[in-house]
C-alpha cells in the first residue's frame, strides 16, 4: 500500500465515523460541558492523550480543569463533571474512579466506542458514543484497517476539537484570542 492509498483509506474511515456520530448525542455532551465550570477528566493510553488535549483546551476556555492522576487534583463532588474516555468500555481502574466520583456526587459522562461496556451501562449518567473501531471493542462501529484503537483515538481528538470550536462559536464573550491568554507562558 502506498502513502496516498493509505491516507485516502484513513480519510474515508473518518468520513464514515463523522457521518455516524449522532448529532443529538454530541449536542447533549456539548451542553453538559458548557454547563459545568469544574470538570475532571480521565483516560489512558492514546485516547488519554486525546483527552488531555481536550482538558488543555477547556482550561484555555477558562474552566477549572483537573486531570484525575495529577498530584494537585482536589476532591470531586456535587456539581462537578467527570469525563471518562474508555474506548472499549471496560477499563477496570477507570470504572473504579467513576464509581468513587459518582459516590461523591459528581456527574459521570463516559465517552466510548463501546456503549455496551460496564462503565457506560452501569456507572455513567450519560454516554457520548463515538462509533469508531476500538481495541477490544464489541459494538457496531466503523471498522478500520488501522491497528488496535487508532480510528477511535484519532476521531476522538478531532471530535474534541470540533466541540471546543462549537462552544467558542456559541459563547459570545469567548474567542480564540481570549483563550490564547490562558496558554502556558513558561515554555
Amino acid at each position: 500500500m502506498d502513502y496516498k492509498e493509505t491516507y485516502e483509506k484513513i480519510l474515508e474511515e473518518y468520513r464514515q465515523v463523522f457521518e455516524r456520530v449522532d448529532q443529538q448525542n454530541m449536542r447533549e455532551f456539548i451542553d453538559e460541558v458548557k454547563a459545568h465550570d469544574r470538570i475532571f477528566l480521565i483516560g489512558v493510553g492514546r485516547e488519554g492523550m486525546a483527552t488531555r488535549a481536550f482538558a488543555m483546551r477547556l482550561m484555555h476556555m477558562g474552566k477549572e480543569i483537573h486531570w484525575i492522576w495529577d498530584d494537585t487534583t482536589p476532591s470531586i463532588g456535587e456539581g462537578d463533571l467527570l469525563i471518562a474516555t474508555l474506548g472499549d468500555g471496560r477499563i477496570g481502574h477507570i470504572n473504579y474512579i467513576c464509581e468513587r466520583a459518582k459516590e461523591a456526587g459528581a456527574m459521570i459522562y463516559v465517552v466510548t466506542g463501546s456503549p455496551s461496556g460496564d462503565t457506560a451501562k452501569n456507572v455513567a449518567d450519560k454516554v457520548f458514543f463515538v462509533p469508531a473501531a476500538v481495541y477490544r471493542g464489541t459494538d457496531d462501529v466503523v471498522p478500520s484497517f488501522q491497528p488496535m484503537g487508532n480510528l477511535f483515538e484519532q476521531c476522538l481528538l478531532i471530535l474534541f476539537d470540533i466541540i471546543i470550536m462549537t462552544i467558542v462559536d456559541e459563547t459570545p464573550d469567548l474567542t480564540f484570542e481570549k483563550m490564547s491568554k490562558n496558554h502556558r507562558n513558561v515554555e
